[in-house]
């Protein structure tokens, strides 16, 4: 089938379910029930104070340099999606948004502010992609996320997203996982890493420790064999690591999305904590984008923070490193037309591009670019926050991530790798609603089956 065929038959899944589909009428209990308890005079408080706290003079700047000339709107996966409809475009978002918030000095309605959350929420990822373009430096993820910071002070949260900044909030973690589950699971992966390599260790608590390795909440919860394949990584390349047990280990955190900034603020410093207080001389996260957008940029600066207070690497770069640096080799190269979709926090966010092409073009044959790519590839719509809104907004999902799909059809590719959580579930649900028959994997899939094992690692 011709590249352009298969287009038209994503084209058609999305035209069906577009012209059925009203994001309007989608329920949300954190949203709907919150907005009923809202009053004019608590929504024009909240706003103002809100405005003052964030920034409002950084909010009116950008609201009023804005000449409208559209360059934005080409950027967004939104507006392309949706054939170019203006209320998609990014400027189209502010003016249904921050922009009467401010005209009015705060004095909007309850239901203004539900279409406010709807779209800030659900129609934007903050993935910077349209502030690339933009000729005035318009940083377009900072107005959102302001109108974000708005609706959380206003208790107006998707529902999904709340209860996830709630087990941040009550556990340090995404999922709500206990320390006697946590540990279980690392001697649990222990276990399983043996029966691969001997002598493969999952170290807890080692006092002193070049590296303190630490993952997403999901790993522990639904994806442990991730961490078995790290100790195994770590065993061949002879790092000395470690995990704590205690609360830290988790570096996730969809609070900064929820845009509850003080709970954001404790999770952060739990996870510095934890590599203070192991001595640890550097971080190694493992692959998720939000989580290192959150520690590396975010949370830090929240907390009054320059930079990390202790160095923090993303797992693409301690991969390409380890690579470099000839402390893993590669045995035999993954044969499979496979392609790599660039994570926004990490490739925009941190410029980590160029080291998982590195990487990519170690271990892969037949590795084929997105296009665009890099810092110009399309957002997943997923490490923002949009995909923790959770299944009430799904076809909002889907439908703005219509030329991701494209873009993901046109390599021809049979496998995806995304070093990142989210991105790794946004693009799992881009390939079966738009029917593209692709594997999704995450980079250390591809790589540990890759490595060189020395004949006397080898478990019989």
């Amino acid at each position: 089938m011709a590249v352009a065929e298969k287009v038209a038959s994503i084209y058609e899944i999305w035209q069906k379910a577009d012209k059925a589909y009203d994001p309007r009428k989608v329920q949300d209990a954190g949203v709907d029930e919150a907005v009923k308890k809202l009053t004019p005079e608590k929504i024009e408080k909240v706003i103002n104070e809100t405005i003052e706290a964030i920034g409002g003079a950084r909010l009116k700047t950008y609201v009023e340099t804005c000449i409208h000339c559209g360059l934005c709107s080409e950027a967004c996966h939104f507006y392309l999606s949706h054939d170019r409809d203006p209320k998609y475009a990014p400027v189209g978002k502010v003016k249904q948004t921050i922009w009467p918030m401010l005209k009015n000095k705060g004095r909007v309605t309850p239901e203004f502010i539900r279409n406010a959350a709807r779209i800030a929420y659900t129609e934007c990822n903050a993935c910077k992609r349209c502030s690339m373009f933009c000729p005035f430096g318009i940083d377009m993820a900072f107005i959102m996320l302001s109108v974000r910071r708005i609706c959380h002070m206003l208790g107006v949260t998707p529902l999904y997203l709340q209860d996830t900044a709630h087990s941040h909030s009550v556990t340090m973690n995404q999922m709500w996982v206990k320390q006697d589950d946590w540990i279980d699971t690392l001697l649990w992966q222990e276990e399983e890493a043996r029966g691969e390599v001997k002598g493969v260790r999952v170290p807890i608590d080692k006092v002193g420790a070049d590296i303190m390795y630490s993952v997403i909440g999901p790993e522990p919860k639904f994806l442990a064999q991730l961490m078995g394949y790290a100790a195994i990584l770590m065993h061949v390349a002879g790092i000395n690591w470690t995990y704590p047990s205690f609360d830290g280990w988790d570096n996730s955190d969809m609070a900064m999305y929820s845009r509850d900034d003080e709970t954001m603020g404790r999770v952060k410093r739990a996870h510095f904590d934890a590599a203070y207080r192991l001595k640890a001389k550097k971080i190694v996260m493992g692959e998720c984008g939000h989580a290192f957008r959150s520690v590396y940029d975010v949370g830090t600066r929240w907390l009054g923070m320059k930079m990390p207070p202790i160095p923090i690497i993303h797992s693409i770069q301690f991969y390409y490193e380890l690579l470099r640096d000839g402390k893993i080799k590669i045995a035999r190269k993954f044969k499979e037309p496979i392609t790599l979709h660039d994570p926004c926090n990490i490739v925009r966010g941190r410029g980590l591009h160029k080291m998982a092409r590195y990487v990519m073009n170690a271990i892969c044959e037949d590795f084929r670019e997105m296009s665009p790519n890099g810092e110009y590839n399309f957002c997943c719509n997923s490490g923002g926050g949009t995909i923790n809104c959770g299944p009430p907004w799904k076809i909002t999902r889907m439908l703005g991530n219509r030329v991701k799909a494209e873009q993901m059809k046109e390599t021809g590719a049979h496998v995806v790798v995304t070093p990142c959580h989210n991105c790794h579930s946004g693009i799992e649900d881009i390939n079966k609603y738009y029917n593209l028959g692709m594997h999704v994997k995450f980079l250390i899939d591809i790589l540990l089956p890759c490595i060189e094992k020395p004949e006397e690692l080898k478990s019989k």
